[in-house]
């Protein structure tokens, strides 16, 4: 077998993909055992305000402007960040399958009314439309993944409608029409785990889109008071931005490195459920 078609059969195996699986992974351990590093919180003071980063093993990322620990701040901002985004992608997927599905599968007035009102929600522009929905109800986590998951199913919703169409009318459709099945099973037995591939490549995308959206709002004072983000702290470590910078460069790495990391990885399991990777 040559190079190139190697480097086609092991997508996963890139420098690309495993540099963006490992940022992944330590993100992702860092989000978990955050309360175990810092039971205390983020919120506590734990030393002197400004302490700059890698002076001390207690605070290796310094302290902010109450005396807090950057550190503390960056692992819980990670649980929040991800929580949000992992939550909103699953409830945009379940809007958006569950819209393109039925749009895909019964044509006439029942496709178009759906793709219409699909549409209307693309034609705003995303970040406008969540801060409107985060201010109708008030900043809250529960809210905040609301609005990303209202503005996230459009796409979905066509990807998975399109699938369908192209689906509906093949043979092992039609056969279990022929022997009576009922259509919400051959919906979700049938034809949904045939056109799962693209749906799981674009929720990747999701992801990662839902984490900017979050670090959005929190830096424009829109996020849960209650909980810290990487967004809150780069608007925190704003006023400070010429004397303290570290105060939004580490969060704001920290956002750059994950968003990344996830388009990585997207991008090889995109190449990797090519069906086309295979042929020739």
């Amino acid at each position: 077998m040559s190079a190139r078609g190697m480097r086609g059969r092991t997508p996963w195996l890139r420098p690309s993909a495993l540099t963006g699986a490992l940022i992944l992974l330590v993100v992702l351990i860092g989000a978990v055992v955050a309360p175990v590093l810092f039971p205390a919180g983020p919120w506590p003071a734990v030393g002197v305000p400004y302490t700059p980063p890698f002076g001390s093993l207690a605070q290796p990322f310094g302290t902010d402007t109450l005396g807090r620990d950057v550190a503390a701040g960056l692992f819980y901002g990670a649980r929040v960040s991800l929580t949000i985004a992992i939550v909103a992608t699953v409830a945009a997927l379940s809007i958006g399958v569950l819209v393109g599905a039925t749009a895909g599968y019964v044509p006439g007035w029942c496709d178009d009314v759906l793709m219409r009102v699909t549409e209307i929600f693309q034609t705003i522009p995303n970040f406008i439309f969540v801060i409107v929905l985060v201010v109708i109800f008030q900043p809250s986590i529960v809210a905040i993944i609301s609005a990303i998951a209202i503005v996230s199913w459009p796409p979905i919703a066509r990807l998975v409608r399109a699938e369908f169409m192209s689906l509906r009318n093949r043979e092992f459709v039609l056969s279990c029409k022929l022997v009576g099945v009922p259509p919400l099973k051959i919906i979700f037995t049938e034809i949904l785990p045939n056109c799962l591939s693209p749906v799981i490549v674009t929720s990747s995308i999701m992801v990662a889109t839902a984490v900017l959206l979050e670090a959005g709002l929190s830096f424009l004072g829109l996020g849960d008071p209650n909980v810290i983000s990487w967004g809150t702290m780069v608007a925190i470590g704003r006023p400070a931005l010429r004397t303290a910078p570290y105060l939004s460069i580490f969060p704001g790495i920290a956002i750059f490195l994950t968003v990344v990391a996830i388009n990585l990885v997207g991008e090889a399991l995109n190449e990797a459920l090519d069906p086309r990777r295979n042929r020739g």
